[in-house]
């Protein structure tokens, strides 16, 4: 798949969807805490979508999945504390009923009244979600008469209301969340501008092995932080303690190393790091520099020199793409490394595009995620977009492309 050919896939814009009642998949799959919302970013992202199908008086049936409760029931998993959450954030009614398919559904469904909005019961209570099962995907279908997907955080996943279902409504879509995504995303690997600069941070470079493969030939330069970089440092030969590492996948690294030197990315690996005793003990640190031993210490986050190289090369940057944290940033005391790539990346005025839960976690602590130009809030979605893997969910809208 390429830029152009998600193109063809229809906007929410070119859609009749006036009284008419339209299934909108999301992804609800928020944190939940003592039965409320406890982070609301997910629901607040699809609010445009469904916002504007409320206006032109469209009968919205939401739908989205919560969890994992293995294709049965679970109270734990029940999105009517997302329905609650919703409710407050919209001027719509909002309703919520207790199943996903089924008679009392579809009734359900028929009696919307224009602009309202029926948020369905986990849709992973029913094992055939999971299982792509086109059964289930036309129960689902007989709840609307128009699709629009906006989940794209669960767009890589081959799942009936994301795949299967599509087959089912003659008239199909994106939704407003789903589109800036994919064209953000596109823009990365179709149509940087350079120079492009790659930030990734985490604890597994396996995680972001295939992203940085399909990046090589795009990016001018890449900056590698946090638990990750410590395989990338063992590979080149050098001490890394008691620091968090995968061995398996030393040789990968060492190949990737070698290729970026061949195609000529700057590969950045920190040349400092806050050293402690513990992952999650601050009493105990000490700086030291690359090539210096680690002794039995574990490096928890970059160290100031790192911070000022990366942050100089994210400032000459006129495509940034960040995930991924530098270091331990649960614990405030090891948290400055990514906390200055945050402000680094809000501050670049170019094209910014940040993706990852804790990434994004941090630009929200620091009042910078409206700084940035896109939030990624896809997730597994976003990598798997990044490293040029087909998306079941994209896929599925390709097959009822009507543009040009």
């Amino acid at each position: 798949m390429n830029a152009q050919d998600f193109s063809r896939i229809r906007s929410l814009r070119d859609l009749d969807v006036t009284s008419r009642r339209v299934f909108v998949r999301v992804d609800f799959n928020v944190p939940l805490q003592d039965g409320r919302v406890a982070d609301d970013t997910r629901i607040r992202a699809t609010l445009p979508t469904l916002t504007y199908l409320a206006e032109r008086g469209a009968r919205i049936v939401v739908a989205s999945h919560l969890g994992r409760p293995k294709g049965k029931p679970d109270p734990r998993y029940s999105l009517a504390p997302v329905a609650d959450h919703l409710r407050r954030l919209m001027d719509s009614p909002v309703a919520f009923i207790g199943d996903c398919v089924g008679p009392a559904v579809e009734q359900a469904s028929q009696a919307l009244a224009p602009g309202a909005v029926l948020v369905l019961e986990n849709l992973r209570f029913y094992p055939g979600e999971e299982k792509d099962d086109p059964d289930f995907a036309a129960q689902l279908a007989r709840l609307a008469d128009v699709y629009v997907n906006d989940a794209f955080g669960a767009a890589h996943r081959a799942h009936a209301s994301v795949h299967a279902v599509v087959d089912f409504f003659p008239v199909c879509g994106m939704g407003f969340l789903m589109e800036r995504e994919v064209q953000a995303l596109s823009r990365l690997v179709q149509s940087p501008e350079p120079p492009f600069v790659a930030v990734l941070g985490g604890a597994k470079i396996s995680d972001k092995l295939p992203v940085v493969r399909n990046l090589l030939g795009r990016v001018d330069a890449l900056l590698i932080g946090g638990a990750m970089s410590y395989t990338c440092l063992k590979a080149q030969g050098y001490d890394v303690g008691a620091s968090l590492y995968e061995p398996d996948q030393v040789e990968a690294v060492a190949d990737l190393i070698e290729q970026a030197r061949r195609r000529g990315v700057a590969l950045h690996l920190p040349v400092d790091h806050v050293l402690a005793r513990r992952p999650d003990d601050p009493t105990d640190v000490r700086t030291v520099r690359t090539g210096e031993a680690f002794g039995d210490w574990c490096g928890v986050d970059i160290g100031p020199e790192t911070v000022h190289r990366y942050g100089t090369e994210i400032a000459g940057a006129r495509t940034v793409f960040w995930n991924g944290p530098m270091g331990v940033y649960e614990v405030p005391a090891f948290a400055e490394g990514t906390r200055a790539i945050a402000r680094a990346v809000a501050a670049n005025p170019h094209f910014t595009v940040v993706g990852g839960g804790d990434s994004l976690a941090v630009l929200q602590r620091e009042g910078l995620l409206d700084r940035v130009t896109h939030a990624s809030t896809g997730g597994g979605a976003s990598l798997e977009f990044l490293a040029g893997l087909e998306l079941p969910g994209l896929t599925a809208l390709l097959r009822k492309a009507v543009r040009p």
